[in-house]
């Protein structure tokens, strides 16, 4: 990224000074603390948590705070205090069929084992505001328990299968075959084209919001010729668990908190495979549901080659133009750079375009 600048050191330090009064805001008001922006604002935390690669609830916090609420600077400073962490192990992957679920929805089986759970969510709001909000010390109701099954909140000791597996015990749908191999890490190794599966997921799911939900729009209008149904969307706690090599077996060292997608895709066949139902895969930390939706969609629209399908020219099936301008903050850099002092580059653009207009003159003086 293009972050250094050279310049007057006053100049610069009044424009920290000035930055931090616009960030504080008018001082007869109270400061948020950084627990308001954790618990009211906790979609915004979960989008810096999932861009940033950091599943902390506090730090995404701050970092909101910090940037006066631009979401990619808070990512930024996500990243950058990401790198300066030690890594001292390496997680089992989570099972998310265990999941503790708080919202479990399926576009495609309306009776599944376990119910259609709502859970928290926007889709049934009348997007009309809310103005009782602008009051003070408004009480939200509890939501009522419910069993599991219900159309309410999920229970946790609950297992819940995927809705897939059920299209998988009838051959109607590809196998997801499980591997041990361990994938590459996009955290720690720059990206690599052609990429594989995994490590597409990962420049995915960290992603930005935005490209990925426009590049997944694209292939609904056309682009891509990918119908898809939502499988199932299911949000909620995972138990993460490493390996303690004193102790030779895995521990529970916490839970997050995921979201995952899982579109059904309709696939004529190929010359090796029959006619089926083909997956996409979406997985995100914390509640981002569109997120999630987006990148299962775009995932299944760049699986083209590996399915034997035709090539269309879609943007969303372009592996190298979605990998390499999803994320938001190589994509940031670069264009925030075109402010910084280029006075040397425009004067040598400058004399080019004089030079080239005096010849061009001068041509047309002699022609006449």
């Amino acid at each position: 990224m293009y972050v250094a600048v050279k310049g007057g050191e006053r100049a610069i330090d009044n424009a920290h000074q000035w930055l931090a009064e616009e960030r504080r805001g008018d001082p007869a008001m109270p400061a948020l603390s950084i627990p308001q922006i954790r618990e009211q604002m906790a979609l915004a935390v979960n989008r810096v948590m999932a861009e940033g690669s950091l599943y902390d609830r506090d730090l995404a916090a701050l970092a909101i705070k910090q940037a006066r609420g631009d979401l990619i600077e808070a990512v930024f400073l996500i990243r950058a205090y990401r790198t300066t962490l030690p890594r001292l192990a390496a997680s089992h992957p989570v099972d998310t069929a265990a999941m503790a679920v708080d919202r479990r929805i399926s576009a495609t089986f309306k009776d599944l084992p376990g119910g259609q759970i709502l859970g928290p969510t926007f889709d049934y709001t009348h997007r009309l505001l809310d103005f009782a909000l602008m009051a003070e010390g408004e009480t939200p109701r509890s939501a009522p328990p419910s069993p599991v099954g219900g159309e309410g909140r999920g229970e946790g000791e609950a297992r819940f299968p995927h809705v897939t597996s059920f299209l998988n015990r009838d051959g109607l749908i590809e196998s997801a075959e499980a591997s041990n191999a361990t994938p590459p890490d996009l955290t720690r190794e720059p990206m690599e084209l052609p990429a594989d599966r995994p490590l597409r997921l990962q420049a995915l799911t960290r992603g930005d919001e935005g490209f990925v939900l426009s590049m997944a729009y694209s292939t609904q209008r056309g682009y891509g010729r990918t119908h898809a149904f939502v499988g199932e969307l299911r949000i909620g706690t995972v138990a993460v668990e490493v390996d303690i090599p004193e102790l030779g077996f895995a521990v529970e060292i916490g839970e997050i908190e995921l979201t995952e997608c899982e579109t059904v895709n309709q696939f004529k066949g190929s010359k090796t495979e029959p006619p089926q139902f083909t997956r996409g895969y979406g997985l995100v930390m914390g509640q981002s549901e569109r997120k999630a939706i987006a990148m299962s969609l775009v995932d299944r629209a760049l699986r083209w080659q590996e399915l034997g399908e035709d090539f269309t020219g879609a943007p969303a099936q372009d592996e190298e133009f979605v990998l390499m301008h999803c994320d938001n903050i190589q994509a940031t850099g670069f264009l925030e750079h075109i402010k910084l002092p280029h006075y040397v580059d425009f004067q040598a653009e400058l004399e080019l375009v004089r030079k080239l207009r005096s010849e061009a003159m001068a041509l047309q003086e002699a022609a006449e």
